[in-house]
């Protein structure tokens, strides 16, 4: 699923645009079956995982160095994306029409819902404030950027900038290399 991108739009709308698109991809699997459920799901994996690599390599250390309170913030934030990552890698092994797999997907759901309220009401709206518009003009086009060259899967441990520049190209082959052999997305 490609993301929507909309000209003059700066990095918290945009951000704020992909949560959007993450509660209707959420909306999608719970209602779906089969094929198409397991469809909305690689869409909801990819968005997720490109989605938090942009937040990890621009949002996060700019309040970190931005806000007063940011390195707390963004603890936490890494905190709730490690976690989500971990569920994320579980429900790739499950079959999308079981049980255990429902409850998961609901488990996730909320944490990642709880995890978007809190980075917009917390994060984003300090550094919309903190901030000038050119700042967050450029951070977008870092975060699509970022997007790009994303990993497509979830890689639980690798929510640091730093472990994203790193780590992040190499795992981002892996994963499309994985699903070019095994025909998956």
């Amino acid at each position: 699923m490609a993301t929507m991108i909309s000209s003059g739009m700066d990095v918290i709308s945009f951000l704020k645009e992909q949560h959007e698109q993450i509660k209707g991809l959420f909306n999608q699997v719970s209602t779906s079956e089969g094929t198409a459920k397991r469809d909305a799901f690689v869409s909801l994996r990819r968005l997720l995982a490109v989605h938090e690599t942009a937040e990890e390599e621009i949002v996060h250390p700019a309040a970190r160095r931005a806000l007063p309170d940011g390195a707390r913030l963004v603890d936490a934030r890494l905190l709730e994306e490690n976690e989500a990552k971990k569920i994320l890698s579980q429900l790739e092994d499950l079959d999308v029409d079981s049980t255990e797999f429902d409850m998961k997907l609901k488990l996730l759901q909320t944490g990642v819902l709880i995890h978007a309220q809190a980075e917009e009401l917390e994060e984003f709206a300090q550094l919309a404030s903190a901030l000038d518009q050119g700042q967050l003009d450029k951070m977008r086009r870092a975060a699509e950027f970022a997007e790009k060259v994303a990993p497509i899967r979830p890689h639980p441990g690798v929510e640091s900038a730093t472990a994203n520049l790193l780590a992040g190209p190499f795992a981002s082959m892996l994963d499309r290399t994985r699903d070019a052999l095994t025909g998956k997305s």
